[in-house]
């Protein structure tokens, strides 16, 4: 059986395997993102409970992507939800 995530763990998640992909840190993105390097955290540690689109854009510019290529990974998979 796969593992079930909240969309919080998929955004983490998703953030953490890019962070590695492109060799950057959380503060690398905050600044790329032109977000607080505290907004990243939030995200990564679960903290946040809810994430803006906006602010998802803003990741997803920071890795250079657009949104939907952001969101295309298996993490996002509906079936992967348990909320």
């Amino acid at each position: 059986m796969d593992k079930k995530y909240t969309t919080t763990r998929a955004l983490a998640l998703r953030i953490a395997e890019l962070l590695t992909q492109q060799g950057i840190s959380q503060y690398e993105l905050a600044k790329r993102s032109i977000l607080a390097e505290t907004t990243i955290s939030g995200i990564m540690n679960e903290r946040w409970k809810t994430t803006t689109l906006s602010t998802i854009e803003r990741i997803s510019d920071g890795f250079g992507l657009s949104i939907s290529q952001f969101l295309d990974s298996p993490l996002f998979d509906h079936d992967k939800f348990n909320n």
